[in-house]
């Protein structure tokens, strides 16, 4: 199949397991709309309820505090989607969703969303996994913020950033390392304490940057900075 003829809906992982037709059928019933690096694709509290596909690019899913710090919840690249919570409950937009890159989004009426999910019962099996996802990360976000320091949660978001090493096993990095501003968001502290985090780092010979890559140098050692406070607090309750 050419790519002409291959549909846009064909690397989003909800629609696994749904023919190439079926795909075709959907990217027909779907609005289609490019957006550009930067640009605002949903605010909070939004009156819109569509469940949206990504295509094409990168896009964050954010809040923000009362003091208007940015706080990220997700990232999402193509063949991701989002908007389903208020697709299923009918309520306003939980947080804002921004695009990180040029993206490509298909968007689908709550209506044809729910019916898709009913006639396909694994799409609904996905949606549920995803729903639980998104209880497990706000689980272990609240976590973070209830038991850590600003500097052990930039440590503890490196972590969850970093991949092993496709050509050197048992190394780890982070390519195409986030800004300074986007890891704060990530890790609800400011960009000052992730450049002095980072650069702490460096300095104890733990990290090492080169271009746009972060290269863990000692992941053993990143791993127990990050979850000092979380011994502390286990040494003060066993006394």
């Amino acid at each position: 199949m050419s790519s002409e003829q291959q549909s846009r809906l064909a690397n989003v992982v909800l629609l696994d397991g749904l023919s190439d037709d079926e795909k075709r059928n959907l990217e027909k019933r779907c609005r289609w709309r490019r957006y550009q690096t930067g640009e605002q694709i949903l605010d909070k509290d939004s009156s819109d309820r569509d469940v949206y596909f990504v295509a094409e690019g990168a896009l964050q899913v954010v809040n923000f505090s009362m003091t208007g710090r940015e706080i990220a919840l997700a990232r999402l690249a193509a063949g991701s989607f989002f908007g389903e919570l208020s697709a299923i409950d009918g309520q306003p937009r939980s947080a804002s969703v921004v695009a990180l890159e040029n993206c490509l989004l298909g968007s689908l009426s709550p209506q044809l969303f729910i019916e898709q999910i009913v006639s396909h019962p694994e799409l609904a099996v996905r949606v549920l996994q995803r729903l639980a996802g998104i209880v497990r990360s706000c689980d272990e976000r609240i976590m973070d913020l209830s038991t850590l320091g600003a500097v052990e949660r930039v440590y503890r978001q490196l972590l969850r950033l970093a991949e092993e090493s496709p050509v050197d096993p048992g190394s780890w990095l982070i390519r195409a390392l986030p800004t300074h501003k986007a890891i704060a968001a990530m890790a609800s502290t400011t960009r000052e304490t992730v450049a002095r985090s980072v650069s702490q780092l460096a300095a104890g010979n733990i990290v090492e940057r080169k271009g746009r890559i972060l290269y863990l140098r000692d992941r053993e050692r990143l791993e127990k900075l990050a979850g000092a406070l979380d011994n502390a607090l286990e040494e003060s309750f066993s006394r």
